[in-house]
Formats: C-alpha cells, structure tokens, sequence
C-alpha cells in the first residue's frame, strides 16, 4: 500500500487508517476562529436592533388599541390615558366574530383545497415518467409570469356567468385546481423521497392513490403544513379577492380584511364617522392572533419545510 503520492502528500489511504508518513506535511484542518468580544457585542447589538424595528409596528398597534379616541395616533408607545374598555366595546361597535368566523372558513377551505390539489400534480410529476413531462412542468412554472391583473376580468366573468359573486366559492373555488408555486414546492421535496418504496408498494399492489395516501402524506407532513401556512395566511390577508366578490352583500358577511376597511370608512370623520379609531385599532390586533397561534405552534414544522424544499433526489 502506497503511503505518499507523487506530491509527497500522505495517500488516500494513508490518511484514512491514520498512519503519519515520515517527511510528509500532515494536512491541516481549518478552524473557524470564533469571534472577539467586540464583534460579537456588535453583532448581539445589531440583532437586537433589527428585532426591535421589526416588533415597533405591533407594539405601536398594542398601544393606540389602549388610548381614547383624541390619543390614537400620538405615537406614544405608553398611552397617556389607558382605555381598556375598547376591547369591550368593540364587539358593540363592529361585527367582529362574524368577520373573524368567515374568514376562518374561508381560509380553512382554501388551504385545505390548494394544500391536497398541488401535491397530487407534484406527485404526478415526480413519480410518473411519460413523454413531455418536463414541457409540462415548464408550462405550469411559466403560469407563474402573469401578473394577477392580466387573470383578474376571465376570473370575475367565469363566477359571474356560475352565478357566484356575493358567495364565498370564488374565494378558494380557483385553488381545486392547485397553485403553481406549490406544486414546484410539493415536487422538489417529493423527488428526495427513496422511488424503491413506491415500486415496493406497487409490487404489494397498491394503487396510485394509495401511493399518495400511504407513502406521500405521511412522509411527506412539513411540505403539506407549509403549503397550508402559506395558504392560509395568503387567504386571510385577501383583502383585494373579498372586495371584489363581497363587497356588495352585507357587513356580517364580510372576511377580516373587507371588515377592517369597511370599520375604516365608516369611522371616518370625511364618511360622517366620528373618528372612533380606536376600535380600527383593537379589531386588527385581534384579528392578528390567529395568525401568532398558528405559527406558534407550527413553527417547527414551518422551519423544516423551509429548509427541506429545495432537497432534490
């Protein structure tokens, strides 16, 4: 066995069974060297300052829901005069639960739908091999070039002609035919599943949608549950979908977004409101909870469908 190669370096083998060759440099490992003091109180500095930029929107929110009607928009961050009653008042002054409870629904449906629709057209082009798959592929990545605006009038005429506007349908009817940016999503992630245990299932005689109900869902949990955050969050900030489609029915029936605009305008002085912006204040901080929560309790979940998205096998 050849201790040094013709460099003079220990061999392959040499370095893998430990042996020191005599007259030979022994390689050397790089050590990340950790940072001083300084750099690392700067560093510890910026973070903080970052996270305190990033957190003064909310805590400003947290403080104008607490001040009177005069005290609002002041910027103080510790209200002159604290009004807990608005959190009270609120659901006096504005249908807070049934904006909160359709959006809940609606986002629920849209999630769902999307969630279930994109991954079985990921599954599709990551486990079947047929002729112009990667041409197909390509069309669904390309539906991702069109701006929103250029879909926006076909989308309104087909729910006007099926006799949906005023109807919830419109608001996640279009994701039971799956998102693009998804099933690239879905697909990457799928494509580092080992393809021996789909052949394996197959030979045992499993269908297609056993495949996908046995082997894809279980294994495949993080890419699902970002594909729903994602979703969900995207369906409970829609403020452009439910103006479009809702705007015409009544205030109860409104999702949060069309709600809060609507408390908007109907508290503006210019409207003949009285400026009651403090409730403005307290419905979209509550309204931002269910949001918090469900983060909180998916964040890990969230993280490693992050980090596990662009895996390829």
């Amino acid at each position: 066995m050849a201790l040094t190669d013709s460099s003079g370096q220990p061999s392959l083998a040499a370095q893998a069974t430990g042996i020191e060759v005599a007259g030979t440099t022994p390689l050397r490992r790089r050590r990340v060297r950790p940072l001083p003091l300084i750099g690392r109180i700067v560093l510890w500095l910026l973070l903080i300052g970052f996270g305190l930029l990033f957190l003064y929107p909310f805590a400003w929110l947290l403080a104008a829901s607490l001040k009177p009607r005069g005290e609002v928009f002041d910027n103080a961050l510790i209200p002159h005069t604290l009004q807990i009653s608005n959190y009270a008042t609120v659901w006096d002054q504005l249908p807070l639960i049934s904006w909160l409870v359709n959006s809940l629904a609606i986002a629920v449906l849209a999630a769902g739908l999307v969630t279930v629709s994109s991954s079985l057209v990921a599954f599709g082009f990551a486990y079947f091999r047929f002729p112009g798959r990667r041409f197909l592929f390509g069309i669904v990545l390309a539906t991702m070039m069109l701006p929103g605006a250029v879909t926006l009038v076909p989308q309104y005429l087909i729910w006007k002609n099926l006799g949906l506007i005023g109807t919830w349908v419109p608001l996640f009817g279009m994701n039971l035919f799956g998102s693009a940016f998804y099933i690239f999503l879905q697909r990457q992630f799928l494509l580092g599943l080992p393809r021996e245990l789909f052949e394996a299932a197959r030979i045992d005689g499993t269908s297609y949608l056993g495949l996908f109900r046995r082997i894809v869902m279980p294994l495949s949990l993080p890419s699902f549950l970002i594909i729903f955050l994602f979703e969900f969050q995207a369906s409970w900030n829609n403020l452009q979908g439910a103006l479009i489609y809702l705007n015409g029915g009544s205030p109860s029936d409104f999702t949060v977004p069309l709600g809060i605009s609507y408390a908007m305008t109907t508290f503006s002085p210019t409207n003949g409101g009285h400026g009651d912006y403090e409730y403005v204040m307290v419905a979209a901080l509550l309204v931002t909870l269910p949001m918090l929560v469900l983060f909180a309790f998916a964040q890990r979940y969230f993280i490693e469908g992050i980090a596990t998205q662009g895996r390829k096998g």
